[in-house]
């Protein structure tokens, strides 16, 4: 059975975050906040957690479309190919925050992500998630929990949440209510900015 525990996000507690560093190494998937949605993660380098959720998911782990979250704009270039410098203003004025960039990917990759061409990026605006993944020292590969209920898309109560996922993941993280509403997707792949999903971060800056 998962273990539950609470992480303040005004001040997320060193040994807590610790702990959830030890499950993620330890090839452990953590449900965990962001600034949207709950997440469902695993570390970026463990091929047998990433079986796992994609296992969960029901789909084929080369099909998955995974967000590699990260904690900040140095992180992302050990996945993505060499961006310029438009692409840059924009990441650089949009993140931590609500989006997911879509961006192409490069050999560095995990071997079990290299017949991708383009990789999903997130550097969340939530203490939590970033001194999680600072700590971890390597991105999260992260889904959103979806909801069963066809009224809410997304589960936003954390006690409810390790209710339903107890026996499938090794720790739930409750930092308060999460959000309802997705990130919005950005694809910065081509030559323009193109918005494949209005969610929480506005557009408006595209």
């Amino acid at each position: 059975m998962a273990e539950f525990i609470k992480i303040y996000e005004d001040k997320p507690s060193e040994a807590s975050i610790k702990k959830v560093v030890e499950v993620l190494r330890d090839g452990g998937l953590v449900i965990y906040p962001t600034d949207t949605v709950y997440g469902l993660g695993c570390d970026i380098t463990n091929s047998r957690a990433l079986e796992r959720i994609a296992k969960i998911k029901g789909i084929k782990l080369e099909k998955a479309n995974f967000s590699f979250v990260c904690s900040d704009l140095s992180n992302i270039s050990d996945y993505v190919k060499q961006i310029d410098t438009s692409t840059f203003k924009i990441l650089k004025r949009s993140l931590p925050g609500p989006y997911t960039f879509i961006l192409p990917g490069n050999n560095d990759l995990p071997r079990e992500f290299r017949k991708k061409k383009t990789v999903g990026i997130r550097v969340p605006d939530n203490a939590i998630a970033l001194e999680i993944v600072k700590l971890l020292g390597n991105p999260i590969v992260s889904t959103s929990i979806h909801d069963d209920d066809e009224v809410l898309e997304y589960s936003t109560d954390p006690e409810l949440i390790f209710e339903k996922w107890q026996n499938k993941v090794d720790m739930v993280i409750d930092g308060g209510y999460g959000d309802n509403i997705g990130s919005t997707i950005i694809d910065l792949s081509g030559y323009e900015p193109v918005v494949l999903r209005e969610g929480k971060g506005s557009i408006d800056i595209f």
